[in-house]
Parts: C-alpha cells; structure tokens; sequence
C-alpha cells in the first residue's frame, strides 16, 4: 500500500493533491455570492455527526470533496466585501503560498536543530517590529494570537515584580502571598484576555483594577495616576499597565504617550495591546496614532488582522531582551543549559510552534511594508465614509467614533424609541446570519446593545457596505413588523 505521508515517494501524489484542491478553492472564491451559506445549524451539526470516523477509508479525492462540500462551502468568507463583523481580515496571496510551504515542510521553531535558518528568518522579523515599535535592542517570539501575547507580557510582568519585591529566592508561600498583592490596571474596554490571564497567573481575585475612561473609552491617565496612588498606599504592588492601541468595540487608542509618563513615574510594566492597531506600525499616513508605544516594556501585535495574515501569526515584543529570558525553562534532551545554538523555546510558552513567521515573511517581500501599511489605510479611510453614511441616513443612528475601522450603529428610524431598538439588535443580527447574505457583530455600549461593522477588506468599497447597510435596514424594518413593544411608555425615544 502506498504511504499517505509526504516523501520523496509520494511527491507526485502530493502536487497532484495540492493542485486539485487549489483549483477547487479558486474556483470557490471566484463563484462566492454571500459570505456564509445560510444554512442553519441544526442542519450543519446534522452534517458532522452524520460521518463515521471509524468507517473503511475513500481515498484522498472522496475525502476532500467531502471537505470541499461540507467544510468549504458552509464556511464564512472572510475576504466577502458583505462580512464587516469580527476581527478577521482576507488574507494577502504571498502569505497563503507560505502557508501552504510551512505545512509541507512541517517546520517547528522551538529549538534550532528543527528549524535552522528559520530561526534567524523569525528573529529577523522579530527585530525588525521592534524596530518599527522604536525599540532599539527589543526582541520577541510569534505566538498563536493576542491572547496568548498579552499572557505572556503579563507572565513576564509577574516575574519582574517577583523579581523587585521579593527579598531572595521566593518559594511556596511567600510566593503566594506576594502574588495576592499584586494588581493588574487596565479599562473596561482592554480585551477580556487581561482578566482570563490574570487567572492563569494565580493572582488574587479582583486582580484586574479598572480605570475610569473618557467619553470615546479610552483610559485617563489622569484616573490612572490616581488609581496607581491608591494602589502604592494600600500596599499593594500595581504589577502592570495595560493600554490598548485598538479596543475591540470601538477601535480607540489609548493616549499611549501620557499613559507612558504615568507608568515610568510610579515603576510600573506598561503594556500596550496593539492587537488591533498594530497594522499603524506599516500606515504611511497613520503612524502617529502610536506615538508613546516605544516607551512600553511589551507590546503585542497581531498580524493575523492588520497585516493581512493567516491565522495564525501574532507576536509579544519587548523593549529588554533580558525580560524575555524569563519565561525561559531548560530540559537536557531539547534545550540543555549552555548550548551555543539560538533555541527560541527559551523564550516561548509554547514549544512545538509552526513557524508562521514565514507569511509575514511573504508578504513583506512581496508587497513591501508600505504597501501593507497602505492596505490598512484604505480600510481606515472606508471607515470614515461609512461614519458619514451612517450619520446622513434617517433610518440609523451612529454611537460612537473610532480611530481605526468599526463603526457602532443602530437601526432606529427617528422616533423608535430606545427600548424598542435594543430589542431589534439582535434579531437583525440573527436574521442577517440565518441568510448569509451580510454579517455585522452585535455588542453592547454604554449599557445599549448595537450593531458593529469591522471592516478589514481593503478592496471593499462603500457601496458594498452600504449594501450591507441595506440588509441592516430590510430586515430591520421586517423585525419591527414581527415585533412592537405594546407599551413603549417611559422609554426615551430618540
């Protein structure tokens, strides 16, 4: 029987795999109408469960045919000008080439005898974002995302308060006991990962601290010189600062320079999760929205949505190297003490990690960081004009700015009260999913549910999201037909 594996045997039977599942997905591409196929989920969990995992094998054309109709075609396309929901971007040509040499290949950059020349291709990428976040000796490892980034910052973060406030080596309780001191400060619009990595650290309860924000939610640094004072005199140990440079809902920066000068005055990490705004790095018009980023002790970026990239592919970058030797942890058959080669498992949480490095890789040599950085801009500028669409038409109703590319929304024609448009957010949200036609993401703002477009396709244009916008609206005006509160008395209208 031949091997299924890809070796020099079977070279012929990989190329002729890869090229039928290439023309198939072309040709899907180019043939895609609506970003998701509307079918419900009852039918498509039916789909799955319907397989037998144990049944005799079909052979590598049944197989992807069954992927081609059951995975493919009821996938959600992010690359779909109508998908304006989450954080997810269609990805750049070079970067989906690369992944597909990476998953040959099979690489893992854990140690250097894996991964050789990947290694340095890594830490050159590596050095040039800490370059472009205006550190001058920085260094970092690619992660699996913004999650595990910001983990990691606060993980070394931790250790660095570990290392300052504890009197010699702290073990067991002593360990314990310092760690319920300590505190995170963040806002309640940082990214939920701040308080999920607080619990994975084992600090106390209540740990994340949250400083009062302005009218668009970004933090004020004047509330956080405050929230730092109330912190040293209860004793307690303010552990890190987390700005954002792109908050998930509204897409604002923290005034990332004032926050800085706070910080160094009081001795604290300061982190910036430029997640979202990292693509500012590359933006031939935008940068300065970043300014005071190169003060930070860590930042993380994640290039899986600014920069265009496949999932997955994000980094934690820091401005001291020495900071990153401290997630290190030896083994004597991987990473024994003193070995002379570069084994970035001294510097990751994880160990067995795909080297996904190689699609920023990619692209940066294809289009060059300029025409990333353009790419970007061409979103933020559809975001502007799609705030003036929202703002010109009678039938909805804009919540709040933006520095990035979302724009927070209602569909409240003038005098439906407020009570009656919160019930509409998500039956508009549900009924645009069931036909697959448009996707927008629902949340709430100041205690009001709304709609949410993120636009990250910068071949999108306003027309297209205007189309969008008209899905909002039809099956908007269909909800209020199906449903109107019979007393809507009291409620504040708009």
């Amino acid at each position: 029987m031949t091997s299924s594996l890809l070796t020099n045997a079977t070279s012929a039977r990989y190329a002729d795999t890869l090229h039928a599942v290439v023309d198939r997905l072309a040709a899907r591409v180019a043939e895609r109408s609506a970003p998701f196929s509307g079918e419900p989920r009852e039918t498509l969990e039916g789909l799955v469960a319907a397989v037998d995992l144990d049944a005799p094998p079909v052979g590598d054309t049944a197989a992807l045919r069954e992927i081609d109709e059951m995975f493919v075609d009821n996938a959600v396309w992010f690359h779909h000008p109508a998908y304006a929901a989450h954080l997810n971007c269609p990805v750049a040509v070079p970067a989906i080439a690369a992944e597909a040499v990476l998953a040959a290949v099979n690489t893992s950059v854990d140690t250097y005898d894996q991964s050789t020349v990947g290694t340095f291709m890594e830490r050159h990428l590596i050095a040039w974002t800490a370059r472009r976040i205006g550190y001058a000796h920085g260094s970092g490892v690619f992660t699996s995302g913004g999650t595990q980034s910001n983990l990691h910052a606060l993980f070394l973060a931790r250790e660095g308060a570990l290392a300052v406030h504890g009197t010699g080596l702290l073990t067991g309780a002593d360990r314990a006991a310092l760690q319920q001191r300590m505190l995170v400060v963040a806002t309640d619009t940082s990214h939920f990962s701040v308080q999920k990595s607080a619990l994975l650290l084992g600090l106390g309860e209540d740990a994340v601290v949250a400083v009062p924000t302005d009218a668009d939610g970004r933090m004020d640094p004047a509330a956080l010189r405050m929230t730092l004072d109330v912190i040293e005199r209860a004793g307690q140990i303010p552990m890190a600062v987390v700005a954002t440079a792109g908050t998930t809902d509204r897409g604002c920066i923290d005034p990332l320079d004032a926050i800085a000068g706070v910080c160094e005055s009081y001795g604290a990490w300061l982190h910036v999760d430029a997640a979202y705004g990292g693509g500012l790095l590359v933006s031939p018009t935008r940068r300065d929205l970043l300014s005071g980023i190169e003060r930070a002790r860590s930042v993380t970026v994640d290039f899986h949505k600014t920069f265009f990239q496949p999932v997955s592919s994000s980094a934690i970058v820091v401005r001291e190297r020495a900071d990153l030797t401290r997630s290190g942890w030896h083994a004597d058959y991987l990473n024994p003490e003193g070995a002379e080669e570069p084994n970035q498992v001294d510097t990751s949480l994880q160990t067995t990690r795909r080297f996904d490095a190689l699609k920023l890789w990619a692209t940066l040599r294809a289009l060059g960081a300029d025409g990333v950085g353009a790419m970007f801009d061409r979103v933020l500028d559809l975001a502007a004009d799609v705030h003036r669409v929202v703002e010109a038409d009678p039938d909805l109703r804009l919540l709040a700015r933006t520095d990035l590319s979302t724009v927070l929304f209602r569909y409240q024609p003038w005098g439906t009260p407020d009570v009656e448009a919160d019930r509409l957010v998500p039956m508009i949200r549900s009924a645009m999913l069931a036909s697959g036609r448009a996707l927008v993401a629902k949340t709430v703002v100041d205690g009001r549910p709304c709609l949410k477009l993120t636009l990250l396709n910068p071949d999108a244009t306003v027309e297209d999201v205007r189309g969008v916008l008209d899905v909002v609206k039809e099956e908007g005006e269909r909800a209020r037909e199906a449903w109107r509160p019979l007393d809507p008395q009291g409620a504040g209208a708009r």
